[in-house]
């Protein structure tokens, strides 16, 4: 018998700006528990290394972010069924018996944020649209399509990616090229922004959004700023928007709860923590 304060945290290259320690932080204040999560900086060449080790500390578990998403799934012993769909995993957990559990919570983050800030949106409204192709938007096509969406389109700056999406999860995902990205959201019920750009520090979105019609649903992944220009032009056009924050809190609570014994509540001061005033 052990009195080990139990341990998760978050692994990535670089990491310093993940919000999960404050998030994680507050939950473990507000439910009482003893526990930390800390950030841990690893590289792609020392993540087998660092995953051998952990559970000795007294980890039960970390998240991982980029570049580790997809070399954490093939270290993983056992590995969930929707994260070998998406190819990455973003939630860990260790065994007892030193074996390494692997999950992707990102889908699951993605639907029910969408759920709490668009409640309207159902999955049978329409199509749904989708800018970008890496394993950000994998996760979101995979939740759309178990959620019951008709038809998924896709449009990626590098077709290719786009085109191997398809080919994984196969006839109601359409692809577009990026040069005609801004016909996807014609009667589309849902527009997603899974890429980089409009992120603070990164190239503007130059894709036509005015065919994001009013009563759509539009969500950005993005949470630096929260109201990112994409957000901005599609309330403009009368859609309901979603920012990338709440994904961020839902995707960390199954973690949270696998690893410290205990469901956090997803609100208002979770999101407050994780924007660093908890």
């Amino acid at each position: 018998m052990t009195d080990r304060i139990p341990l998760a945290g978050v692994l990535g290259a670089p990491v310093s700006h993940s919000r999960s320690p404050a998030l994680h932080a507050h939950w473990l204040r507000s439910l009482g528990l003893r526990g930390h999560y800390v950030p841990i900086h690893v590289e792609n060449e020392d993540l087998a290394r660092v995953l051998g080790v952990l559970p000795g500390l007294g980890f039960a578990g970390v998240n991982v972010t980029v570049p580790l998403k997809e070399r954490a799934l093939e270290l993983a012993e056992h590995v969930t069924d929707r994260a070998a769909l998406i190819g990455a995993a973003n939630t860990l957990t260790f065994r007892a018996d030193g074996t390494v559990h692997a999950d992707n919570t990102d889908g699951h983050g993605f639907i029910q944020a969408l759920r709490q800030g668009a409640p309207d949106w159902s999955p049978g409204a329409g199509p749904a649209a989708v800018l970008g192709a890496g394993g950000a938007a994998r996760a979101v096509v995979a939740a759309l399509l178990e959620a019951g969406v008709p038809e998924v389109r896709v449009a990626n700056r590098s077709r290719g990616r786009a085109d191997a999406l398809r080919a994984d999860f196969g006839p109601r995902v359409s692809v577009v090229d990026w040069g005609r990205a801004g016909s996807i959201f014609d009667d589309a019920a849902l527009a997603v922004n899974t890429t980089s750009l409009g992120m603070t520090g990164q190239p503007p979105l130059r894709v036509p959004l005015d065919g994001i019609g009013p009563g759509a649903a539009a969500m950005d992944l993005v949470y630096a700023p929260l109201r990112t220009p994409f957000l901005q032009e599609a309330a403009a056009g009368g859609a309901v928007t979603v920012d990338g924050l709440g994904m961020l809190v839902h995707q960390g609570a199954p973690g949270f709860e696998r690893w410290f014994g205990k469901r956090p509540m997803v609100d208002e001061a979770a999101r407050r923590a994780a924007l660093g005033f908890g």
